[in-house]
C-alpha cells in the first residue's frame, strides 16, 4: 500500500511539474470572475486534445488549453464573420505550424517582458473581452439596434478570434514576422495600451453599445 500511494503521489507530482512546451508554467490565476470556468490552464507539454472531447456536451471546448483555442483561431485567422477577406494560406489548417508560431511568439515575450508568457495570454484575453455588443432585430419596417451583454464565453472566442487576425493583418504582406505580430499584440493588450487592435476593438465596439442603449 506504502508503495502504491507513493508511486500515485510521484505521478500527480509529474503531471503538476508539466510544463507548456517544457518551458512554461500553466499554473496562472484568471483574474476576471466571469472568465474562470471558460480559460482553461491545465498542466500540458503539447496543447493538443487529438478529438478526444465529447463533442455532445455543451460548451465542451471551453475544456481546451487556452493555448490550443489561440492556434485554432489563429489557423483561420484570415476568416472575418462569414467571408474571408484575408488568405489563411500560410497554414493551411496546419495545427503544428500555428503552435511553432505561438512557441516562437511566447519566448519573444519571455525575452522583452521577463514574465510567463502564458500569463500575459490570460491578462491580454481578460482586456480584450468585451462585456457589451450591439445586437440587431426587424421592428415593422426598420432594422433596430440594441446593446446586449456578451456571454462570457464569447468574450473569450471573440477576443482570442480579434488578436490573431489582428497579428496576420499587421505581419500579412509585410515585412514583420508572424510570431513577432502576435508577441507584440498579445504584450499591447496585456498592458491593455490602446496600440492593441484588439483594445482598440473592444473600447469601439463597446462604445458603440453604450449609445445603443
Amino acid at each position: 500500500m506504502a508503495k502504491e500511494k507513493k508511486s500515485e503521489e510521484e505521478g500527480r507530482n509529474l503531471f503538476e511539474e508539466l510544463k507548456l512546451f517544457g518551458k512554461w508554467s500553466s499554473d496562472v490565476e484568471v483574474k476576471d470572475p466571469g472568465l474562470k470556468r471558460y480559460i482553461t490552464l491545465k498542466p500540458v507539454l503539447i496543447p493538443k486534445s487529438c478529438g478526444a472531447r465529447d463533442y455532445r456536451e455543451r460548451f465542451q471546448k471551453s475544456k481546451m488549453h487556452i493555448v490550443e483555442r489561440l492556434a485554432l483561431h489563429l489557423i483561420v485567422s484570415g476568416h472575418s464573420a462569414k467571408k474571408h477577406k484575408i488568405t489563411s494560406g500560410k497554414f493551411g489548417g496546419g495545427f503544428y505550424t500555428a503552435l511553432k508560431v505561438i512557441e516562437k511568439a511566447f519566448e519573444i515575450i519571455e525575452k522583452r517582458t521577463g514574465k510567463n508568457p502564458v500569463e500575459v495570454l490570460v491578462r491580454a484575453i481578460e482586456n480584450a473581452a468585451i462585456c457589451e455588443e450591439i445586437a440587431s432585430y426587424q421592428l415593422g419596417g426598420i432594422i433596430a439596434r440594441v446593446a446586449v451583454v456578451t456571454s462570457p464565453q464569447r468574450r473569450v472566442d471573440k477576443a482570442l478570434r480579434i488578436i490573431c487576425q489582428s497579428a496576420y493583418k499587421i505581419s500579412f504582406n509585410n515585412k514583420i514576422d508572424i510570431a513577432n505580430a502576435l508577441a507584440e499584440e498579445l504584450i499591447n493588450a496585456a498592458e491593455n495600451s490602446s496600440k492593441s487592435l484588439a483594445i482598440a476593438y473592444r473600447e469601439r465596439t463597446e462604445q458603440e453599445a453604450m449609445g445603443a442603449r
